[in-house]
């Protein structure tokens, strides 16, 4: 018998958010950013479901997944090249490195390819992760104009701190330094992430970089997809291993967390840590049994997890349980968690199952 935990991913709730992105930022391309496997949605079938201008991954070995599952698309690399055999990839590919550092302009300078490259030149201009350094910016810009192997204009580009609070005031502060630092210079620009996109109308610029808000979730602590036009793309579900029947005072699972406040019945569902459910989890953590809100009771293990029935007294072993979806978005799950939806998406592991629908 096969696990019954699977993923769905509604393709129409990505292009339904890919629609929302481009409705908002009319007058910008999209670069749609689906590194981390697509925010654990599964690289190749998103980048067929999504019509955008590009695509945005992390490094490399994901654009070269991209390829290899027959996409077409201009394809981004947020975290560049690091030597001359990953620029002439890059280069043979047609991908866009990211330059963030000066070393990898001298690696540039050096390097002799068979085909011309597009790069993006990044500018710190607060993140402080990645990016050229603003006294460094105009020399770094000068370099890879003077180079007859990268095409140009070079665009530039940034990434925002703390666009996901609107109330935050450093996100102004990088737009004003963005501008001030490359308003005269040419080529195209790209600022603005999800929170950007949704919260910024000013950093949409030419490009703008929509990634979490494409699978439905919300850039903004404390505010749900839906009041954003947002669809979840993702329903994670498993079934009803078993449902059981406890005396009060009877504790629960490993370390017997949770005892039973009279007698009661507790459910057992075929999902745990082991395909990414967050152990750390706590007692009353929404799940959804036959549509309605139960909440978890007991730690989180490896295969199963248990949830208190008494709000579902007539569910059986076999019901279907969403852990988290449309009806129960992962925001909600991740804040009971205390993490982001972000997280719980790209965590999940290989045994869960994925089914793409429209």
């Amino acid at each position: 018998m096969t696990r019954a935990t699977r993923a769905l991913i509604d393709l129409s709730a990505l292009r339904h958010n890919l629609q929302l992105a481009r409705k908002t930022a009319p007058a910008s391309r999209i670069m749609a950013v689906i590194k981390a496997n697509a925010y654990g949605h599964g690289l190749v079938p998103v980048a067929r479901a999504l019509d955008a201008d590009a695509f945005a991954v992390a490094n490399l070995h994901e654009a070269l997944q991209l390829r290899e599952g027959g996409c077409k698309a201009a394809v981004v690399l947020l975290q560049g090249c690091h030597d001359a055999d990953e620029f002439a990839l890059a280069a043979q590919y047609g991908f866009q490195p990211v330059i963030h550092q000066l070393d990898q302009i001298a690696v540039l300078e050096a390097l002799t390819p068979d085909a011309s490259l597009r790069v993006w030149l990044k500018l710190d201009t607060g993140m402080h992760r990645l990016g050229i350094a603003a006294e460094d910016f105009h020399a770094a810009h000068q370099r890879l104009a003077a180079l007859h192997h990268v095409q140009q204009p070079v665009g530039v580009m940034t990434h925002f701190a703390n666009a996901d609070d609107r109330d935050d005031p450093l996100t102004e502060t990088q737009l004003h330094r963005f501008e001030a630092i490359t308003g005269r210079l040419p080529g195209p620009r790209s600022l603005a992430n999800s929170g950007g996109l949704l919260g910024w109308p000013a950093s949409h610029a030419d490009w703008v970089r929509p990634g979490i808000m494409l699978y439905g979730i919300s850039p903004f602590g404390g505010v749900l997809p839906a009041e954003l036009g947002l669809r979840p793309a993702m329903q994670l579900r498993s079934r009803l291993l078993a449902v059981n029947y406890y005396r009060r005072g009877s504790a629960i699972g490993y370390g017997g967390r949770y005892v039973c406040e009279e007698d009661m019945p507790i459910g057992v569902v075929g999902i745990g840590y082991g395909d990414g459910y967050p152990r750390h989890a706590p007692d009353g953590t929404p799940v959804l049994v036959n549509g309605r809100r139960v909440p978890l009771a007991g730690r989180v293990s490896m295969d199963m997890l248990t949830v208190d029935l008494r709000g579902q007294p007539a569910a059986r072993a076999g019901d279907e349980v969403i852990l988290w979806g449309a009806a129960l978005p992962v925001d909600e799950v991740a804040q009971h968690a205390g993490t982001i939806g972000y997280e719980l998406v790209c965590r999940l592991t290989r045994r869960v199952a994925f089914d793409y629908v429209e």
